[in-house]
This record gives C-alpha cells, sequence and structure tokens, in this order.
C-alpha cells in the first residue's frame, strides 16, 4: 500500500451513507450516530480532512469470508426489492422487527464491514490507530442477521487481520449486549482472545461469567445500575491484567454506548468518562489499535461519547465545553422517544456527563474473581 503522510497519526474511517439513512421511524436506530460523531468531531476541531478516509463497500468475496454466499445474496436482493417473501424472512431473520427491510440494508453494513477490512490493512501498514465507529455490528452471524446487524463487520475486521499474518488479536466489547457473534466465531482459534462486558440478564441472554466458549472467550456480565467505579475496577482487575497475560499485537475495541445511564436499551448507569478512561487505558495493551462502535440508542449521548472517544485517541480531553458550531450540531437533532421531546439543556451544552460513581458491590467482585480465576489456562 502506497505510505500515507498522516498514517503515524490515528485514522478516522466514516462514510456519507450513514447521513439520512434509518431502519425506519419506530426503529431504535432510526437516530444518525456515525454522522453525529462526525460532525461533532469536525465541530471542535479535532477531525482535520487529513485523517479521514471513506470507507469502502465490502465486495461479495471479502463478505463471504466468514458469511454465507447464499445469505450475503439474499440480503442484496432484499435490498433491491425492499421486500422478503416468508422462507427468506425465516431463514435469513430478514424483514422482522428487529432486522427490518430498509433502503441501504446491504449497502450500509457492507459498508461498515469494508471499513473493518480496510482498517485492518492500514494497521498491516503504516496506521497504528484506527477508528471505525461504524463497524461494531458484533451479533450477525454467518448465515443471519441478529440484533440489528447484517454483516458482523469485528469478525470481518479480525480475519482480515489473521489473513495478514498477525497470529494474536484480543477483542474486548464494552457494548450493553454480550458480544455473541464475535465469541462464536473465534471460541477455539488460539490466536483470538475475546473479552465481553454487558449486562446481565439482557438480550441476548448468554455470556455468563462460567463461560468461556472453547476456551478462547472471558465474559464479565454485570448487574444493573452497573457505575463509574464498578467499570474502572473491571479495566484494572481483569481487562488489563488479561490483555497483558495474551501480549496481543492488535486490540479490536468495541465501544457501544448503550451502557451509558441515559440509553432506552440497558439499564447501566455509566457515564461516557467510564467510556473515554476505559479507553485512554487500554489502548496500551497492544501496537496496533483498531476501535469500533457498537450500541447506542440516544444520538445526544452516543454522538457525545464517540467523539469523545476520537479525542481521546489523540490524546485530546474531550471534557471541555462544546464550540458554537458543536452545539449547534447538538441542538439539531430530534428523537422520537418521550425522552427525545423534551431533552435536558446538558445534551446541547456538555459533551461530558457528570461522572457517576458508587459502591463496588459483591456480584461485581464475583464475576472478576471468576473470570480471573486460572488467568488465561
Amino acid at each position: 500500500m502506497t505510505s500515507h503522510p498522516s498514517f503515524r497519526r490515528p485514522l478516522f474511517l466514516g462514510s456519507e451513507i450513514y447521513r439520512g439513512s434509518s431502519y425506519g421511524p419506530k426503529h431504535p436506530l432510526s437516530i444518525p450516530r456515525v454522522s453525529t460523531a462526525i460532525d461533532l468531531s469536525r465541530a471542535m476541531g479535532w477531525l482535520p480532512d487529513e485523517v479521514y478516509l471513506d470507507s469502502p463497500m465490502a465486495t461479495p468475496g471479502q463478505l463471504t469470508r466468514f458469511h454465507t454466499p447464499d445469505y450475503i445474496e439474499a440480503l442484496r436482493r432484499a435490498e433491491e426489492a425492499q421486500r422478503v417473501d416468508e422462507e427468506t424472512r425465516d431463514r435469513y431473520n430478514l424483514g422482522r422487527l428487529e432486522n427490518p427491510i430498509y433502503a441501504e440494508m446491504y449497502r450500509r453494513p457492507a459498508i461498515s464491514a469494508g471499513a473493518a477490512i480496510l482498517a485492518a490493512r492500514l494497521l498491516m501498514d503504516e496506521a497504528r490507530t484506527v477508528y471505525s465507529p461504524a463497524s461494531g455490528t458484533h451479533h450477525a452471524w454467518p448465515g443471519r442477521a441478529s440484533g440489528f446487524c447484517y454483516t458482523n463487520a469485528p469478525v470481518l475486521g479480525i480475519l482480515a487481520l489473521l489473513d495478514a499474518g498477525f497470529e494474536r488479536v484480543l477483542y474486548v466489547d464494552l457494548d450493553a449486549h454480550h458480544g455473541d457473534g464475535v465469541e462464536a466465531a473465534f471460541a477455539e482459534a488460539p490466536r483470538v482472545l475475546t473479552i465481553s462486558v454487558h449486562e446481565d440478564g439482557r438480550w441476548p441472554f448468554t455470556g455468563k461469567a462460567e463461560d468461556r466458549a472453547g476456551g478462547m472467550a472471558r465474559n464479565l456480565p454485570m448487574p444493573q445500575g452497573f457505575n463509574d467505579s464498578e467499570m474502572a475496577y473491571l479495566v484494572e482487575r481483569a481487562l488489563l491484567p488479561l490483555g497483558r497475560a495474551f501480549a496481543p499485537e492488535v486490540l479490536v475495541l468495541q465501544t457501544g454506548a448503550d451502557a451509558l445511564a441515559e440509553d432506552p436499551l440497558s439499564r447501566l448507569e455509566l457515564s461516557n468518562h467510564a467510556l473515554w478512561d476505559a479507553v485512554r487505558s487500554l489502548m496500551g495493551l497492544a501496537p496496533r489499535l483498531l476501535v469500533v462502535g457498537g450500541g447506542g440508542y440516544n444520538p445526544w449521548t452516543v454522538g457525545r461519547c464517540w467523539a469523545g472517544i476520537w479525542a481521546v485517541l489523540n490524546g485530546i480531553d474531550p471534557a471541555v465545553p462544546p464550540t458554537p458550531e458543536a452545539e449547534r450540531v447538538l441542538r439539531a437533532l430530534t428523537w422520537s422517544r418521550a425522552a427525545g421531546r423534551n431533552p435536558p439543556e446538558h445534551w446541547f451544552t456538555t459533551l461530558a456527563d457528570v461522572p457517576r460513581p458508587g459502591p463496588i458491590r459483591g456480584r461485581v467482585r464475583e464475576v472478576v474473581d471468576i473470570v480471573m480465576e486460572g488467568g488465561l489456562s
């Protein structure tokens, strides 16, 4: 690949396909997320043009490195026809409330996957850190959509890293929902260790603390009310020790924002400081870093969080007042849920949440003890 003068700086992979693309007015993904993170990062002066790259669409051949050819063809046909028959719906889980038919249902996830594959190529060359907030779709299976995810971008990115010859890839998933698709893909792959922090008892109802899924998985299911102090405890007592013991060449970090307190699809209570601090702590575990997004269903909280992650990757403190341009981006957002009809003023006038510390509860300590028993043996 041709050398790029900005490769040593973090690179941001985005696309205009996310601007205006929606799963439908009643779906949790009716909201703008990636475009908001891009717009806020630019408005804050954090995203110059020379470090922004437009994401390519993955080819069918690239997608079938993980997904089955018949599924990818069914997904392409569904976008073209804007409908599916009953057999296709049942076989591939397409056209249901969870994974609806919408205008860009093939192109959008193919671009999210294409970004993850491009990130792997960049990390093979001179890049050290790549950020692709669209590439956290961690639930899709080889032959079916699942959990709003039509392609599994993290899996495809990790496979591209393995194909390039990397021997140890660490995947850490901070989404409120268990990273089941990624765990299953690499459960018995000795070159990939997957670690998932998620809400206990939340869909997809997998990822118990005792479950090691073939040996190369660790799960940290957290109780409702999970707070900033407890996240810091997990980082220090589990994520960092496991990561150092594995000694990865590449860290893939999934930063779903649905564990934040103001998100409607979890009952966790983190502030965005908790995710920013986790990224700051974990990013030194490997010489190469791919950071992706994930869940997040409140447009203000996810946009502010993901823009702040980009700041952290660049050594910038995101806990600063928004510029007038950034405040205009935040005030222009709308959200059809009840909380969005009369949003609190701080969603417009701050980027950083009020920290949410709290006690480190016994169940959190117990989960860490279970997961750390025996280390990586």
